[in-house]
């Protein structure tokens, strides 16, 4: 804590000092490249361990999902239970799933009941333009919940005057459909979608029935252009062993829905960006034990989050300072944890210093926070980078990150299962260093990071014969671990070619613990080993095959084999994908067995 508050009041005083030099000088703003951020950044030029899955990585991939495709990274650990996108778990660096924050062109999806909720925020992948994936704490930057990483979906702006229509049909009795239209007006444009994904299930009660809606409207666009964006994500799905085991010969259920609506605009003047937003978002679960009598066992929750931020940017001969300020109310309704409420606040600034010719920046910053049940807090860090030559630069970066517990964590109650009243916040203190090599053909980079976390919190159960797991600040855990990512472009009769590699390896000392007593913690991916060729050999076909490796903490390994096939003739598209190839039995979170292997064929078209 003594290291924490000389930390913090260092970087105080840097910035501090920054602020009263300043002369305010005029000069444009940099283009914008990292939506996620306050300061705009090209990806080159960032000191931290960032991922961009483009629009074209998402179109050629073999995925179907967002979920699938976040499997295709290395470091991001993806635990599903259903399939179809109805339930995933979002993990990065050997985080837990309430430890990463996801985001919806830049609006916090943090879900203040669980992070089991994260990815129903998650959109269909037909509007989004791109996902930003920052690895490491990012407390400073995003608030509560980036505790080891955050991801941000970027959505499309626009799609000109267009509607594009998806059937697909495949394994499982796997029936999808989707129309998307874009619409270009004089002083508007507008996307809409709307898709069903169904599925009889791989297995007893694991039948999906999942709806999605999206809007985005960009209005006014000469003169103060105004962003709207709202979404409607409803899941329906055999719940089967999600979360009994199955011994106990429950049929579970479970039914989500997962509302957003969001306005944002921006300013500009001179050298000064201010961005301000309103947002809501809900989700709605209804859990049963028993599929066929809800009497049985019901759970039901709604929160409701009600935010306003503004996010501003400052160019001076100095530098850029990027500040902020983020407010929020949450308001849970169920009959489980009980009718509560949240207010939280939460600032932030940050300054990037460049010299050395602009080859040398340094950017502290630190995020102070307030929440109405937990006490003030500050989060500092600090990120530095070198250039050594335009093309690669050596980075590393310090700080503190955190996370309160969710209501779950502190009041949920079952047979099973108990709630800790008297939880602390989670915090640890982060240290990562590593190198990045850009140019078109080859892109490639490797990080090491260490992390200690005190007070993470598990559900642990005295011995085996009692049954009853309770949240608990458990000691602290010391994790490290190293990444590596790369990609190389190249040309085979004048088509483009990629083959991208990705491996991680985490070691932390979690399993000092029983695996018999613990819930959650011992299920980190050890070693984790991706590697994607995507080729086109025809001109009007393209093959995308994507292998999977993965070993746990526990000591269990897979191999996962996907591929897919897209022929495009004109304006239509004609697909396969393949999925678990080689039919491999694993389990990546709980009770549930992955799906074996399967196939859908699609059929898209384009009308212009």
């Amino acid at each position: 804590m003594r290291l924490k508050l000389v930390f913090t009041t260092v970087v105080l005083l840097i910035l501090t000092t920054w602020v009263f030099a300043q002369d305010f000088p005029q000069q444009d703003l940099d283009s914008i490249t990292l939506t996620s951020a306050r300061i705009d950044l090209p990806f080159k030029e960032n000191s931290r361990t960032l991922n961009i899955i483009t629009s074209a990585d998402i179109k050629n991939s073999a995925a179907v999902n967002v979920a699938d495709l976040l499997q295709q990274v290395a470091g991001v650990d993806i635990r599903r239970r259903g399939t179809g996108g109805s339930q995933a778990d979002l993990h990065i660096r050997g985080g837990g799933f309430d430890q990463t924050l996801l985001l919806i062109d830049g609006i916090k999806m943090d879900d203040a009941q669980t992070g089991h909720h994260t990815m129903n925020a998650a959109l269909p992948i037909e509007v989004i333009e791109r996902i930003e994936i920052i690895k490491g704490p990012a407390a400073r930057v995003f608030g509560q919940n980036a505790f080891t990483g955050a991801i941000n979906i970027v959505t499309k702006k626009k799609l000109k005057n267009s509607v594009s229509t998806n059937i697909e049909a495949g394994s499982f009795g796997q029936l999808n459909g989707n129309v998307t239209a874009g619409i270009e007006l004089e002083n508007s444009s507008h996307i809409a979608h709307f898709g069903r994904v169904t599925s009889e299930g791989y297995r007893f009660n694991s039948d999906y029935d999942n709806a999605n809606y999206f809007l985005k409207s960009i209005l006014n666009k000469d003169k103060q252009p105004i962003e709207l964006i709202a979404s409607f994500l409803e899941r329906k799905f055999g719940a089967q062993n999600f979360y009994t085991p199955p011994s106990r010969g429950f049929n579970e259920y479970e039914e989500t829905q997962n509302s957003l609506v969001g306005l944002t605009t921006t300013f500009r003047k001179n050298n000064l960006k201010i961005s301000p937003r309103l947002y809501w978002k809900r989700n709605q679960d209804i859990f049963l034990l028993e599929r066929e009598d809800p009497t049985f066992f019901r759970n039901i929750h709604i929160t409701d989050k009600i935010g306003a931020e503004t996010n501003a940017s400052y160019t001076s001969k100095l530098g850029v300072t990027g500040f902020g300020v983020d407010l929020a109310k949450v308001y849970l309704r169920s009959n489980n944890l009980g009718n509560r409420d949240r207010f939280m606040a939460t600032a932030f600034l940050e300054h990037r210093f460049k010299m050395s010719n602009g080859r040398l920046d340094i950017t502290p910053g630190v995020a102070m926070t307030y929440f109405s049940d937990f006490k003030f807090n500050a989060f500092p860090g600090v990120d530095i980078g070198f250039a050594i030559t335009d093309d690669f630069r050596i980075y590393g970066n310090v700080g503190y990150t955190y996370r309160i517990p969710t209501y779950t964590d502190l009041f949920y109650s079952d047979p099973a299962t108990q709630g800790n009243p008297n939880l602390e916040p989670e915090e640890a203190f982060a240290q990562e260093l590593g190198l990045k090599y850009i140019t078109p053909v080859i892109s490639a980079s490797v990080a090491v990071f260490n992390r200690d976390a005190e007070n993470l919190i598990d559900y642990i159960r005295p011995n085996v014969t009692d049954g009853i797991f309770t949240a608990t600040n458990i000691r602290t855990v010391n994790t490290q671990g190293v990444e590596f990512d790369a990609s190389y472009n190249f040309k085979i009769k004048d088509f483009n070619q990629t083959l991208a590699l990705g491996y991680s390896y985490i070691d932390d000392n979690i399993l000092d613990q029983d695996p018999d007593l613990s819930r959650y913690s011992l299920n980190t991916l050890r070693h984790q080993f991706i590697a994607r060729f995507s080729s086109r050999l025809f001109k009007h076909m393209s093959q995308n095959i994507v292998y999977k490796y993965a070993e746990r903490t526990t000591g269990d390994t897979y191999n996962v084999w996907d591929a897919s096939l897209i022929l495009r003739l004109k304006q239509m598209e004609l697909t396969v994908t393949a999925s678990n190839i080689f039919n491999a039995e694993y389990i990546e979170t709980g009770f549930v067995p992955m799906p074996p292997s399967n196939v859908l064929f699609g059929l898209r078209y384009t009308f212009k």
